[in-house]
């Protein structure tokens, strides 16, 4: 008896000691922007789904809200569900599924509808809940991919169905529900940053006449981050130098909040002001900080000055060419980008007074004028929101593709996409879905104004957020929207009045650190090599030698393009 519970000891023991060497399911970071002939084949063969690609019929699933389904096929012979004869928003085709607590979901499904277009959202129903789980523009014709996801909050029964306003059938195809635990998510950011924010670089260490130089001493210090990581900055900080300070030992790149707007720099018709933005930009150039241009105009209606709202249409058509040449050719080659018409998805006071195709002739003007700075439409709830219809990733897609398209654009522009991220509780595998559709237009993806709603677990929730999106490869710049003030800030404060760190501001500070080299110390192996894996950024490099009784410090920049192997002449 007591050998055999040896036996199960030992055994149990080994399983353990196994456990943690066992490969997470990868992540599929696979989307689509287009509407296809048909659908593509369901992602994970359909994860916890069954029947995913209705090759069983309908086997599997049921009609949602007394509705009625029926199972189809193209003339290719592709099968899939349809929710038909609908007269109210939920009917549906839907399926019930088992889900595990404290785990995340991501989600996929092919959707088409039957006539025209309709938006169609994806719900999980549980524990008297509705999750919206993602949003698409399906259209008759084609299929196009709902990719979104949620976080289980319990374990118990759920059922996940797909709803619409309009009442055309919803056709469904290829549908995913992949469960992945806490660790196997944060085995994704690791492979992900890896292979997205790291490189491993090789240096030959040379003496004299090029000969390798074996047992070389290397130090390699980093100096400053690649990745650009900022925050927000108020004019507060021209006369307050515990905010200077603060700023710029953390901070790479800015916007300013409200400084350059045109509310700020023409109160008055005809009356400009630019000696704040003027002043705030020489303190980021002082520092190496970065500006993004924020912003040439704002669509929504509210934020319009009373003498704008109160022109004629060929009285707004001037004043607004004035605005971008006074803006735009005094800080050109200043900024790296420029948030041209902002939240354009949302508003359209602009549309409303020169036609639907306003946002893309100011794009057009704007790339003309400042050719080098990327040109972004910035924008909110397409990371924050999944039910928000405005501004789903095929919509923004939509919207950025349009101003791609207005003759005088096209590929020359160097257009960018801007996500505000204006966070309460974040769904963070529909962010990381969500990044995923969007990185379809091939174009640099920044978040722009990031915040956390107030609450117990705010710097929780942004640390999610924060790894999440420092770790999706289409993401190339962060920017916190946390400008401080002696009032408080719009949102989320990183600091308090004497610029110590709230519990906010600890988790800046410590994925700084994380996100940074340590500096390495070593020895040239027998041919003159020294191999380290660094994070993108800027490198002090010292490498010295007994035999030659010199010291050489040399800088080295790692990025995406960079070489991966250097040559030090000691």
């Amino acid at each position: 008896m007591e050998r055999a519970s040896l036996f199960f000891l030992v055994a149990w023991v080994a399983l353990l000691s196994a456990a943690p060497m066992a490969q997470s399911l990868p992540y599929d970071y696979s989307s689509s922007s287009e509407c296809l002939p048909e659908p593509m084949e369901p992602h994970y063969d359909g994860g916890i789904i069954r029947n995913a690609d209705f090759s069983a019929g309908l086997e599997g699933w049921t009609a949602f809200g007394y509705g009625s389904v029926a199972a189809g096929a193209s003339a290719a012979g592709n099968r899939y569900g349809v929710a038909l004869n609908r007269t109210r928003p939920y009917q549906s085709v839907s399926q019930k599924v088992q889900l595990q607590n404290d785990t995340h979901y991501t989600l996929s499904a092919w959707l088409q509808v039957s006539d025209g277009s309709a938006d169609v959202r994806a719900v999980v129903k549980t524990n008297g809940n509705f999750i919206h789980a993602g949003g698409v523009e399906a259209r008759s014709g084609c299929w196009s991919i709902l990719k979104g996801g949620l976080t289980a909050a319990a374990a118990g029964p759920a059922e996940l169905y797909f709803e619409s306003n309009a009442t055309v059938d919803i056709w469904l195809d290829n549908v995913s529900l992949q469960p992945f635990s806490r660790e196997e998510w944060a085995a994704h950011h690791e492979a992900s940053i890896k292979k997205a924010r790291k490189k491993t670089v090789r240096l030959r260490t040379r003496g004299a006449g090029g000969k390798p130089m074996p047992g070389a001493q290397v130090r390699i210090e980093h100096v400053r981050s690649g990745f650009p990581l900022g925050s927000a900055m108020s004019a507060d900080i021209l006369s307050n130098p515990a905010y200077q300070r603060w700023f710029t030992s953390r901070f790479t790149v800015t916007t300013f909040e409200n400084e350059m707007k045109w509310y700020s720099t023409e109160r008055v018709q005809g009356r400009e002001d630019y000696s704040v933005p003027d002043a705030m930009l020489r303190f980021a150039k002082s520092h190496g900080i970065k500006v993004r241009g924020h912003n040439i105009f704002w669509d929504d209606p509210n934020t319009q000055m009373s003498w704008v709202k109160a022109l004629s249409g060929d009285q707004l058509r001037r004043a607004t060419a004035r605005r971008m040449k006074s803006v735009m050719s005094r800080y050109a080659g200043q900024v790296i980008a420029w948030d041209v018409v902002n939240e354009n998805l949302h508003f359209n006071f602009f549309e409303g007074k020169f036609g639907s195709e306003a946002s893309a002739a100011f794009y057009r003007r704007a790339h003309q004028t400042d050719g080098d700075a990327l040109m972004s439409m910035n924008e909110f709830n397409t990371l924050e929101q999944p039910g928000d219809f405005k501004a789903v990733p095929g919509k923004y897609l939509g919207k950025l593709w349009q101003i791609k398209d207005f003759p005088g654009n096209g590929n020359a522009a160097r257009m960018a996409i801007g996500l505000e991220g204006h966070f309460s509780e974040p769904n963070i595998p529909y962010i990381r879905a969500a990044l995923d559709t969007m990185s379809k237009a091939g174009v640099p993806i920044w978040l722009t104004e990031i915040d956390v709603a107030k609450g117990p677990n705010q710097a929780r929730h942004l640390e999610e957020i924060l790894r999440e999106v420092y770790a999706h490869p289409a993401v190339h710049g962060i920017i916190l929207w946390t400008a401080w003030h002696p009032q408080g800030c719009y949102v989320m404060c990183l600091t308090d009045n004497g610029f110590r760190n709230l519990p906010t501001g600890d988790v800046v500070d410590k994925l700084i650190g994380e996100w940074r080299t340590r500096s390495h110390a070593g020895v040239a192996d027998d041919q003159g090599y020294y191999e380290a894996e660094l994070f993108h950024g800027d490198y002090k490099v010292t490498v010295s030698h007994p035999a030659a009784n010199a010291t050489v410090v040399q800088s080295l920049s790692v990025d995406r393009e960079s070489d991966t192997e250097y040559t030090i002449h000691v």
